[in-house]
């Protein structure tokens, strides 16, 4: 396309872009906290220069869908990485109550870089599911455990092969670093710088979008345990019922009354109370007490007697084997060696 003779047609645009992403890499390297007033500065800067920039890059039209890769100028493409820093840079955002809006926000910029690179064919993956997708395949795959394992393998193994490739597209970067930004590189060394910071930056997306789907799962649990509790709470802050008879009319019950003299005013338990309040009814406690004394007493009562009856049956036959002694004279009975 004609946008690149020189980049007079993009007013400002190569400015923003510098400026916007030296801004995202002084935020990713700095050691202050994400949440300091300092940080977030640079973030919401780079991201209104990067919607700047967007629109500047819709209105002119820049990238085609009727166009290849190849017919896109060097110096052009370094502005497919728009979304991607868009991303980066929502991800900094620190505010609690809107955090599930900038994660949402940060998977459509990181989802919508990704489409482009798909589509001009930068480097081979595999597109995230979108949500609707996602959610059916869940469903799907749900009931099958292999399945599952599948996928799980899957990723591992493209985990594996992004980490290697994102060590090795580090190494030619900082190759042609110096070159690039001096001016020195020859337009092949330009293309060839800018083609690996899309590649570097597909596999941040992807880390980013695993990220960012695995947090908003969490967030949108602790919704719904809050929510859970909260309802839990407000149902035991619910006033009592109130005793009520249904009858088929209000004249029926006018004439036959409700049965009996009228309504409970109290439980059971509210009865009891009152009345042990009153002394009317004994105290658990001495109840309990007064059982456990009574059976102990009972048990000493029955083991006496059990001693009692023992010992009248040795002294009754102590008695016998005496009376059989007197009539039975010593050796009475042994005769057998007698001559």
């Amino acid at each position: 396309m004609a946008a690149s003779e020189d980049e007079l047609q993009l007013p400002g645009l190569p400015e923003m872009f510098e400026t916007s992403k030296q801004l995202l890499e002084e935020v990713e390297v700095t050691n202050e906290p994400t949440g300091s007033r300092t940080i977030q500065e640079k973030v919401f800067k780079g991201l209104d220069l990067l919607e700047k920039a967007a629109e500047i890059l819709s209105q002119l039209d820049l990238f085609s869908r009727n166009e290849d890769l190849e017919e896109i100028a060097s110096i052009d493409l370094k502005y497919l990485m728009v979304p991607a820093f868009q991303g980066a840079l929502t991800m900094k955002q620190v505010n609690p109550s809107k955090r599930l809006d900038h994660l949402q926000r940060a998977r459509e910029h990181f989802i919508n870089y990704l489409t482009q690179c798909h589509y001009y064919h930068v480097a081979e993956f595999q597109l995230p599911k979108t949500k609707n997708n996602s959610a059916e395949n869940n469903t799907a795959s749900s009931s099958v455990a292999y399945a599952n394992l599948v996928a799980v393998a899957s990723q591992r193994k493209a985990k594996i092969e992004r980490y290697k490739q994102k060590k090795e597209v580090e190494h030619r970067l900082s190759a042609l670093k110096s070159a690039v930004e001096s001016g020195q590189a020859d337009d092949e060394q330009v293309r060839g710088y800018y083609l690996l910071h899309l590649r570097r930056w597909i596999g941040i997306s992807l880390e980013e979008i695993e990220s960012i789907d695995q947090e908003i799962k969490i967030l949108r649990e602790k919704d719904f345990s809050r929510e859970a509790s909260t309802s839990h709470s407000s149902l035991q802050d619910r006033p009592p019922v109130k005793s009520f008879i249904l009858t088929r009319d209000t004249a029926q019950a006018k004439v036959f009354g409700v049965g009996y003299p009228s309504l409970p005013s109290m439980t059971v338990s509210d009865w009891y109370e009152q009345q042990l309040k009153c002394g009317a009814l004994p105290d658990p406690g001495i109840s309990k007490a007064t059982s456990v004394d009574f059976k102990s007493v009972a048990q000493q009562q029955e083991d006496e007697e059990n001693e009692k009856e023992d010992d009248e049956k040795v002294v009754h036959r102590a008695r016998e084997w005496d009376d059989w002694k007197d009539t039975h004279p010593r050796g009475y009975g042994n005769r057998q060696n007698m001559g």
